[in-house]
């Protein structure tokens, strides 16, 4: 949304229900670049930046939003909430399916009142339409959400995030797809994404607009192996979400624009989510904020396969979650082929891992006795950036402020 690195922010943790701090209302976020060049705009599904009106979409640049303020398993029937005597029927099925999946969780619970006992609020704007929503229907309605702001604003600039709940857990699909794929209720759920897709890049067709409308497809983190089958698969990459490996952080992204992006086209140049803003303005005819630091860099040459095109990214860093006050945690740097894996000791980075993507994508050969001078060039340049940064933390929004 800002188009910085969640510390520089003080948002590199996820919010929880009825939290009292949120994203800062003095960010600048895409959606009020593009709100301010013409654009309408829209949010649909997941949120996760402050569950306070203070702190949702339409208080951030969204014209509308449609979704669940939080992770859908923020809920009463999360299978580590302790057991009652009575069990609702829901809570019931999710402690069978942990134990079939084989989540690792399974047998542990939240202390007692910690947890998700809130209801999950499924919301329009900034009402709640209800609460504990059947699931079941998410990607469907979001979907409809889409095609539907699309046709509403077919003549003029519009920009949508949508972001699906699936396929993070807890799973559910609709009937249209339950036990279609040979890949278990997973599979189905990313069947269902599939149509989802289709039906958006179909109605652009329909409209007419697909040749002047850029569809970016991604997602935010690697598969969630704690949850067993249902949590998906990393292939050849080392570990999963939660983890610095390149399981938990490598994602695919497919983008599409007829007549300006070329068709058929790969790249392995490093690029992240935070590029997006800064390139999102330049093709809107603007620029992304000049008085404060913003780490994305303009993608647009990759995107458009220019000869020669490479990263904007010098070296791209990868954080692992911390609380506002506290130090950055740094833990991986990448230059081109080379990612590096570090740990902190007194605020001082100290390289421990050395690996070359291009040659050893699961990261299983150390190569750091091999290469000191890389490895000596990487920790240099994350600890000084690291550095630089903790200097130019913005605050988290809180609720006791104007």
């Amino acid at each position: 949304m800002t188009g910085s690195y969640p510390p520089r922010v003080s948002l590199a943790f996820n919010h929880g229900p009825e939290g009292k701090t949120g994203i800062n209302p003095d960010e600048i976020t895409i959606a009020e670049i593009l709100k301010a060049q013409g654009y309408a705009t829209m949010h649909i599904g997941k949120w996760h930046l402050g569950d306070h009106p203070k702190f949702l979409p339409t208080r951030h640049g969204f014209d509308k939003y449609y979704g669940l303020p939080y992770s859908n398993d923020m809920w009463p029937y999360h299978p580590k909430m302790p057991p009652t005597e009575k069990e609702h029927p829901r809570m019931i099925a999710a402690r069978k399916r942990a134990e079939y999946t084989g989540y690792a969780g399974q047998g542990s619970y939240y202390p007692p009142g910690r947890g998700f006992p809130q209801p999950l609020p499924l919301m329009s704007n900034e009402k709640v339409l209800e609460y504990n929503p059947d699931q079941t229907r998410l990607t469907t309605s979001y979907t409809e959400k889409a095609l539907e702001f699309i046709t509403d604003n077919q003549d003029r600039p519009f920009f949508i995030y949508l972001a699906h709940a699936m396929p993070h857990v807890p799973l559910f699909v609709s009937d249209k797809f339950k036990g279609k794929s040979e890949r278990g209720l997973y599979g189905d759920v990313i069947m269902e994404i599939d149509w989802s897709v289709g039906q958006i890049l179909g109605k652009l067709k329909e409209l007419g607009i697909d040749e002047q409308t850029l569809v970016v497809y991604t997602s935010d983190n690697g598969p969630w192996l704690g949850y067993g089958i249902d949590g998906g698969s990393a292939g050849p990459l080392r570990d999963g979400k939660g983890s610095l490996s390149e399981g938990g952080v490598r994602v695919p992204t497919v983008m599409r624009w007829p007549g300006h992006i070329p068709a058929g086209r790969r790249t392995s140049e490093v690029a992240g989510l935070i590029d997006l803003l800064p390139t999102f303005a330049k093709l809107a005819g603007t620029h992304a904020p000049t008085d404060r630091v913003i780490d994305g860099k303009d993608i647009w040459p990759l995107m458009a396969d220019q000869p020669d095109a490479q990263s904007p990214h010098e070296a791209f860093y990868y954080y692992a979650g911390s609380h506002p006050g506290k130090t950055p945690r740094l833990r991986a740097v990448r230059s081109r082929q080379w990612k590096l894996h570090l740990k902190m000791n007194d605020n001082k980075l100290i390289g421990t891992e050395l690996y070359d993507l291009y040659g050893d994508i699961s990261e299983r050969k150390n190569r750091i006795k091999d290469h000191p001078d890389i490895a000596k060039r990487l920790q240099d340049a994350a600890q000084k950036f690291n550095d630089q940064l903790r200097k130019n933390i913005r605050p988290l929004g809180r609720l006791d402020e104007n």
